[in-house]
């Protein structure tokens, strides 16, 4: 298929009704993107970026962003893990993640515990309000999944979660 075909195909021609009630053709969708319709790394972020925005959609009613639920599924399947363990695994910077983790802990979610083995390191722990939140921010996410899901297909899905596990 050529790249005007995957754009034709996947572009939708009519957007918002006008205030009279005809559609209207978005002026982006005039836009030639030249070169950059066969760049990976294009086409990934403007993935990514549909991918985020239905994630705080789908989780608005708990306002969860997605950086927040990775940081709680990872300290729920990892109780006691040091600061630095979960910023160094999800790539976040531990200036970034002291400030998330205030706010998770303000929401009662989070505790840091003074480390046994270091006393200059805390251990994450979910509190029982973070452990009931988290399995209904789990409920919610695997919405989400079903809504890529239905965006891209079941066996495409599957594949880029094949392709995108050797960068997890």
């Amino acid at each position: 298929m050529t790249a005007s075909a995957v754009r034709a195909e996947t572009r939708p021609s009519l957007r918002k009704r006008a205030g009279n009630g005809a559609a209207t053709r978005d002026v982006a969708d005039d836009v030639g993107l030249d070169a950059l319709v066969g760049h990976a790394g294009y086409a990934v972020r403007r993935f990514q970026i549909w991918i985020f925005q239905d994630f705080i959609k789908t989780l608005g009613e708990v306002d969860i962003r997605p950086t927040q639920y990775s940081v709680l599924t990872v300290i729920g399947a990892n109780p006691g893990l040091s600061q630095m363990a979960v910023a160094k695994r999800l790539g976040i910077e531990r200036a970034r993640l002291v400030h998330l983790l205030d706010s998770l802990e303000r929401r009662k979610l989070v505790k840091r515990i003074k480390s046994k083995e270091d006393r200059r390191s805390h251990a994450l722990h979910l509190t029982a309000q973070g452990e009931t939140a988290l399995a209904k921010f789990k409920r919610l996410a695997a919405e989400h999944e079903r809504h890529v899901e239905a965006k891209i297909g079941k066996e495409n899905r599957a594949h880029l979660l094949r392709i995108l596990a050797g960068f997890t």
